[in-house]
């Protein structure tokens, strides 16, 4: 083993023994740490009973404890006859094909997958209980009704390890109500490029931060490692993730590459791991991102040499979504060196079936030694042991601790505990004297994100890019508080008044305005950004409005990150980096109000230019990690530049790109004969029952950034721009079957083109650029529609418009 590497280890041991969090959570008395005799008797009992299983097992058995398909792909028969040891829900995912299921449907499936996984074999072989894993990364929030925490880069700005820890034990209660065994969550990625589209989930660009703060949150959800409740009722496997380096690479690009001394970068990105390691964190997810130039997926001296021989992690690794596949020489379907280099678990959504087969086969003919599955099933099975799957009081997931107690799900005791973490993380950056709010006050309440418990829950909220109230109406949010409820409520009990007015609108004019505004949700590589500019002017018009009256305004920004700020901040009184709050945003009103202290510090720099280089201390930072005004600091901020070449760009817009709609573009569905409504397809993804078309997520480079469209006969599909941004139109598509009958392209009410020849000629052939010009379309509308008067499935990883220069002809 490298010297090196060596190094790397102790310097992220010496640092994670200062930062290290190992309190134990309040609601858990303090257990007597076991003796070293005890301790021995414990893992010997439990290395001879996985060993034994292991024994027993025959190779498919065994192979199929280390494949994880997405509840999507696969029935409760494939359960039976394959016995996958784990599976999970993708963000899109729900039980029975419905990822808005009510609660009881999640653990019903769970009883039947379970009671599948444990029919009886023959011959003696042993029976393996499967585990359930879903990304609960802010709460449960995947399920309808429960409680959505502030995600992580909130409440590194609270710093509270017990809050955190609190959090995570309410999180696994939640959990476990709906029969799920296994969290991939904490996220320790340490981001220092706040461009990277999951900046959200890292608790801080300070990696002594992220190590207290993670090794919390694991705490919360498995127990205190070795009391007598670890891993028992009322909590979950917990899973560090992603080893390592993900919030390190170029440009903030996911999935792309970290490079550097590889002392440092352990000692800076790996740092988080021995805390967690310590904590007693039972998984370690693997990350998309390279280390200078090779996969992490097959990155045999640091999933191996370091995780396992020199940070002592005794627990498994499973690989991100279809990650093995972007090993070179491999394949979503065939990646013998992913188990090689030290991966436990193949999360293989949808293909498992072909990687099994290619897995046996290469046992078989020696390229993956046998030696080598027992490994990676000795280690999946200790796992379920510890977390009591494989002893004699291993239950069905309906008879477990709290499970089916569905009162339990945002319970008042845990929506307090939110809003709580949200009146901690509300970071101060500016105040002229307007804040607290003075009581009796009129207050106007003023942004589309106001009453918009979907954009103030981000991504990873019921779906996987999250969505706003057009997308996850407030229905979807039954129990949950938005920022104007709270706001509302908190001024009423001063005795004065509160109007919501997202245009800004007034009759009789206010005391104060509060505009709250901000990102849209997005996740992972769809919120990378070239620089941090936030375009989005909505915010910015009504501040400077309200400016122009002499009234004064309170700016609340909901974001994922630090962004380019100065004209907001010029234009407001006082300014709150508000993050993404979640289902409990009277969190936030507690703080305007002065209910909750100010008490928010910043755990990454804020920028004072728009370009997004990455900013990691003072140096370019306008505001410093660290800072934070309380409610009785009254300093007036100076005006602020407001220079940005990167607001002069002009660029084409896009209509959908990268798994999700444009700004202001929404796609549709309907019956060319005119029969039934015309139907909107949130997120471009939905069984279309009414018109005969179906939108699915399909992977192409990354997880659901294509479509996957079918066309019944006498339908069509189609996307539609609010505002009109002209150009033509360039789209990436692959023609999956051949049309039965024609199909057209039609722009708004013009006659269509026919495009059937070129569909035949593309089917089959691979991903094909289209190019739309005024070449061959005499009106190129902000409404473009696909018409089949027969069946036909085609692919789209993108839809964009553009100026070309004149003449530029058309290409299918």
């Amino acid at each position: 083993m490298r010297a090196g590497l060596r190094l790397s280890v102790a310097i992220i041991g010496m640092a994670a023994g200062i930062s290290g969090c190992t309190t134990v959570a309040p609601e858990i008395a303090s257990p007597q740490a076991p003796s070293t005799v005890q301790a021995e008797s414990v893992a010997s009992k439990e290395d001879s009973k996985v060993a034994d299983l292991v024994a027993r097992m025959s190779l498919e058995r065994k192979i199929a404890q280390l494949i994880q398909p997405q509840i999507n792909s696969f029935t409760a028969e494939d359960m039976e006859r394959y016995r996958f040891g784990s599976y999970l829900n993708g963000g899109n995912g729900g039980p029975y094909g419905d990822e808005f299921a009510p609660p009881s449907e999640w653990l019903r499936l769970a009883d039947e997958m379970y009671d599948a996984s444990t029919q009886p074999l023959p011959n003696g072989e042993p029976a393996i209980p499967v585990m359930w894993g879903t990304d609960a990364v802010h709460g449960h929030s995947n399920i309808v009704g429960a409680t959505l925490f502030p995600h992580n880069i909130a409440l590194g700005a609270t710093g509270d390890a017990d809050l955190v820890r609190r959090i995570g034990h309410a999180t696994a209660i939640e959990i476990e109500v709906t029969g799920i065994d296994w969290n991939f969550s904490p996220t320790v990625a340490v981001a220092r490029d706040d461009r990277w589209g999951r900046t959200y989930e890292s608790y801080s660009e300070d990696p002594d931060l992220v190590a207290k703060l993670g090794a919390a949150l694991i705490e919360g959800q498995q127990g205190t490692k070795g009391s007598d409740g670890y891993l028992g009722d009322t909590r979950v496997i917990a899973t560090a993730k992603h080893f390592f380096g993900d919030g390190g690479t170029e440009s903030g690009v996911d999935q792309g590459d970290v490079n550097g001394n590889i002392d440092q970068l352990l000692a800076l990105h790996g740092k988080p791991y021995p805390a967690a390691i310590d904590a007693g964190v039972e998984a370690i997810m693997a990350s998309f991102n390279s280390i200078n130039g090779r996969k992490m997926h097959g990155n045999e001296a640091l999933l191996t040499d370091v995780l396992r021989g020199q940070m002592g992690f005794d627990g498994l690794v499973v690989g991100d979504w279809n990650g093995h596949g972007q090993i070179k020489g491999c394949t979503v379907t065939d990646c013998p060196q992913s188990l090689m280099a030290g991966l436990d678990i193949y999360m293989v959504p949808d293909d498992w079936k072909a990687l099994m087969e290619s897995l046996i086969a290469q046992v078989g003919d020696g390229a993956i030694p046998m030696a080598r599955i027992d490994e990676a099933v000795t280690r999946v099975l200790r796992v379920k042991y510890r977390a009591g799957l494989l002893g004699e009081n291993a239950r069905r997931p309906s008879q477990r601790g709290v499970a089916g107690q569905y009162e339990l799900l945002a319970s008042a005791e845990h929506r307090a505990l939110a809003r709580e973490a949200v009146a901690k993380s509300q970071v101060l950056l500016k105040n002229n004297g307007v804040l607290p709010l003075k009581a009796g006050a009129n207050v106007l309440v003023a942004g589309t994100a106001a009453d918009d418990v979907g954009q103030a829950s981000g991504g990873w909220t019921l779906e996987w890019q999250g969505g706003r109230k057009d997308q996850l109406p407030r229905a979807r949010f039954p129990k949950a508080t938005s920022i104007w409820d709270g706001i509302a409520e908190n001024v009423a009990a001063t005795g004065g008044t509160a109007k919501l007015s997202e245009d800004g609108t007034f009759e009789k004019r206010p005391d104060v305005a509060i505009v709250v505004f901000g990102e849209r949700p997005y996740a992972e590589f769809a919120g990378d950004q070239r620089d941090l500019v936030f375009r989005d002017e909505e915010g910015l018009k009504l501040l400077e409005g309200f400016k122009a009256q002499d009234i004064p305004v309170v700016a609340v920004f909901l974001s994922g990150r630090p962004m380019w700020m100065n004209r907001e901040l010029n234009a407001s009184d006082a300014f709150v980096a508000a993050w993404l709050p979640g289902s409990e945003g009277a969190g936030v009103a507690d703080v305007l109000t002065g209910k909750m202290p100010a008490t928010g510090k910043l755990s990454f720099s804020w920028p004072e230019t728009c370009e997004g280089r990455p900013l990691n201390g003072p140096e370019g930072a306008l505001f410093a990690l660290g800072h934070g005004l309380s409610l009785t600091d009254i300093a007036p901020l100076g005006e602020l530049s407001e220079d940005c070449a990167a607001l002069a760009v002009v660029e084409g817009a896009d209509m959908f790109d990268a798994g999700r709609l444009g700004s202001g573009v929404s796609a549709f569905a309907g019956r060319l004969d005119g029969a039934g409504f015309e139907e909107l397809i949130p997120q471009m993804r939905g069984d279309m029952n009414g018109s005969g078309v179906m939108a699915r997520g399909y992977d192409r480079d990354a997880q659901e950034d294509s479509r996957e469209v079918s066309l019944g006969a006498g339908s069509y599909f189609g996307l539609q721009q609010t505002n009109d941004t002209n150009g033509a139109y360039r789209i990436a598509y692959e023609v999956v079957t051949r049309p039965t009958g024609a199909v057209r392209l039609r722009f708004g009410d013009n006659e269509p083109i026919d495009v059937t020849a070129r569909f035949e000629l593309a089917q089959g052939k691979g991903w094909r650029e289209m190019v739309l010009t005024s070449e061959c379309v005499k009106n190129l509308d902000k409404r473009i529609a696909f018409e089949s008067d027969g069946e036909v499935t085609f692919r789209v990883s993108s839809v964009r418009r553009e100026a070309l220069p004149e003449g530029t002809a058309c290409a299918f």
